[in-house]
């Protein structure tokens, strides 16, 4: 008999061999208990789901001896010929070679046709969005009201390229990506049926690099024996398809958690060196944040994402993270792979990426910022005001008007403050600067007009100073220095400050 590989060779033959879809199995298996068969079922799923095996584990059961039903025998010859594909009662067609308006005519006619030996005639059509527009009209009516003896089913990767038309005359069954543990127990599993040492690590890598697809993995392990012979080990996947290995991907998690760029900045650069893929290394590194994150929440999950040796390499670094830490840490990781997908130069948006996830760690948050004032002294429940300050003396306060010490009009209010008289550096440089201006004026002017540059209000009989003229007492000043003052870069900047200006 000629060779087998491990695909075919361990393909599902019953119910219970279905991996990682029980929600499609008990579904399937229900309606054949309770005898509530529907006329058309759609398979959903990404490559290597079993959507081709469950249809036919399904053929099996409806069309085995004394069927429909479950317990039925796999070795049986019709659940052989079902198995083969050479079943004159189930029809498998590839909608892909068979997608036009002829074929499905050819179809329509042999729908009324009676089946063989089994008691359904199944059309099983793969890749069923290949089919062409007038292909699917054409189809319509037959799907819509087909002969009772008559079953269709129908698998998919792209549901979104169906029409709605036929989407609305089936029953939808979406198999997910089958998890990382299922895939990799499964392989140790076939391993020992072969006869090959494969340790927990090597599986484990295999199936992440499988990505929920149980074929591929199969595939994998097929290709891993033809080159390593009895023995695989993690090493060994590593070197074949370029994958990390698991401790190199924690060693980079926990360089971020410990806020180390330089450490994980090395390690990119290390296997960047060895040609590595760095866009799969983001994809196990985001990998492993996410079934960190959700381990938080749900530790048997994480369980099935990432093996345990994972958790022992970060140790007590990521056990004082928060989730919204690591949300932070997943969100800039996210925004480096799509960049990465366009980008000649992966290994810079790796490495700022690296650098911008270490730095969320330390940004301070409102969260925490309310959580700390919640910290401190609680509110007084009786609403008392807080007690005076002892150090300020009952007779250290002056209860006399500043107006008053002023020698001003008490009749005269003060003018609030404006914007110009905020405290500057230039305003203390602008008082000695005025000590050595030069005076132009003749003669002093009265208290009333230099109370009402103050106040900018007008003294009765006076006449009223503009508010921002300034006043000094007349002196003696040297003329020879009137230029050189009135060309000082701080009596600008004064002038500038006040909004004044000179007078001669």
């Amino acid at each position: 008999m000629s060779y087998q590989v491990f695909a075919r060779k361990y393909r599902p033959r019953t119910f219970a061999d279905v991996l990682g879809q029980d929600h499609v199995v008990t579904t399937l298996q229900n309606a054949i208990e309770g005898d509530r068969l529907a006329h058309a079922y759609l398979f959903v799923g990404p490559r290597g789901t079993g959507k081709t095996s469950t249809a036919r584990i399904f053929a099996k059961a409806l069309n085995c001896s004394k069927g429909p039903r479950l317990d039925f025998d796999p070795d049986e010859e019709v659940c052989l010929e079902i198995a083969e594909g050479r079943s004159l009662d189930v029809l498998e067609i590839d909608g892909a070679s068979n997608n036009g308006v002829e074929q499905v005519r050819e179809l329509r006619e042999t729908v009324n046709y009676a089946p063989a030996s089994g008691k359904f005639k199944i059309y099983y059509i793969d890749e069923v969005h290949m089919l062409t527009n007038q292909a699917f009209n054409a189809l319509l009516k037959t799907l819509e009201e087909p002969p009772a003896h008559v079953k269709f089913i129908f698998a998919t990767t792209e549901p979104n390229k169906i029409l709605p038309t036929i989407l609305s005359r089936c029953q939808r069954f979406d198999l997910r990506p089958i998890p990382t543990g299922i895939i990799a127990r499964h392989l140790r599993h076939i391993a020992d049926s072969e006869s090959v040492a494969l340790t927990e690590t090597a599986a484990w890598a295999i199936a992440k690099g499988a990505d929920g697809g149980m074929r591929d993995a199969q595939s994998m392990l097929d290709q891993l024996v033809a080159f390593c012979g009895e023995s695989i080990g993690e090493e060994d996947v590593q070197d074949i398809f370029g994958f990390t290995s698991s401790e190199t991907v924690a060693s980079l998690a926990a360089s971020i958690f410990r806020r180390d760029s330089t450490e994980g900045i090395s390690i990119v650069h290390a296997e960047a060196n060895r040609g590595k893929d760095l866009s799969q290394l983001l994809s196990e590194l985001t990998g492993f944040l996410r079934a960190l994150l959700i381990g938080r929440l749900n530790p048997e999950i994480a369980s099935e994402e990432v093996p345990a040796d994972f958790w022992d390499c970060l140790g007590e670094d990521a056990s004082h993270l928060d989730s919204e830490r690591l949300l932070a840490v997943l969100d800039r990781l996210a925004d480096a792979d799509a960049r990465m997908r366009r980008a000649s130069n992966k290994q810079l948006h790796f490495e700022i990426a690296l650098i911008r996830a270490a730095q969320s760690l330390d940004e301070v948050r409102i969260s925490d910022v309310v959580k700390a004032l919640g910290k401190g002294v609680p509110p007084d429940p009786e609403g008392k005001a807080p007690a005076p300050d002892p150090s300020l003396a009952q007779g250290a306060v002056d209860s006399k008007p500043a107006a008053q010490d002023q020698g001003l009009d008490k009749g005269t209010a003060l003018r609030p403050a404006s914007r110009t008289s905020r405290k500057t550096d230039a305003e203390g440089q602008l008082a000695s600067l005025i000590e050595q201006a030069p005076d132009s004026r003749p003669e002093t002017s009265p208290p009333e007009k230099a109370t009402s540059g103050v106040t900018g209000t007008e003294q009765p009989g006076k006449q009223p100073l503009p508010a921002q003229s300034i006043t000094e007492e007349s002196g003696t000043r040297d003329p020879a220095s009137k230029d050189g003052f009135y060309d000082d870069p701080l009596v600008h900047d004064a002038l500038r400050i006040f909004e004044g200006k000179l007078k001669e």
